[in-house]
């Protein structure tokens, strides 16, 4: 599986118009970048000061405010922010289906971004550590995640990484690539 057989397989068409349905406070989304020519995933840890969803691994990403144009610019400007990557919304590809956290209930818009390098990157305050995964072995981990507390709705899956495990609206993006690849059979 190379980079280009992944574009292929993950770009869709982009919808950066706002949900009517959802409360704009609960409005969200992140940038699962995908880089090199054996390709990575970019995760990150989050900080474990934050108030909501401390220490758990995710997607660069954050809450859409009134300054930003779309949910797409919310997401480059929150990588920009946790990462200190620029990334262009002509390196965006495409989107997947949104997903609600369990917790928080943001309605989050995942973009995807393929990138042939990633520069240096370097962490604000919001994350602890930055997670470059080989993506074809990482989604090959995916299991069903049976513990109660995160029962509360029926798609619950889990992802490992190292001592890493990825789970909630996080592992549900996850699994949404996992099905576009597999149905290009490219896992």
């Amino acid at each position: 599986m190379d980079i280009e057989q992944i574009r292929s397989a993950l770009t869709s068409e982009i919808n950066t118009t706002l949900p009517l349905e959802s409360d704009e406070n609960e409005l969200a989304s992140v940038l699962i970048i995908i880089y090199g020519n054996n390709p990575f995933i970019i995760m990150t840890e989050k900080a474990k000061i934050l108030k909501v969803h401390a220490g758990e691994i995710a997607f660069p990403g954050g809450k859409w405010c009134a300054k930003d144009q779309d949910l797409l610019e919310t997401a480059i400007r929150e990588t920009k922010e946790e990462l200190c990557l620029e990334v262009s919304k002509e390196q965006v590809v495409g989107q997947l289906d949104n997903v609600i956290t369990l917790n928080s209930k943001y309605n989050i818009t995942p973009f995807i971004a393929i990138l042939e390098t990633i520069p240096s990157l370097k962490t604000n305050s919001e994350v602890e550590s930055i997670l470059h995964i080989p993506l074809e072995s990482f989604l090959n981990t995916m299991g069903e995640d049976n513990l109660p507390e995160h029962r509360s709705i029926e798609e619950m899956y889990t992802f490992t990484f190292e001592k890493h495990n990825v789970w909630g609206a996080s592992a549900r993006m996850l699994r949404q690539i996992n099905i576009l690849l597999s149905e290009k059979n490219l896992l």
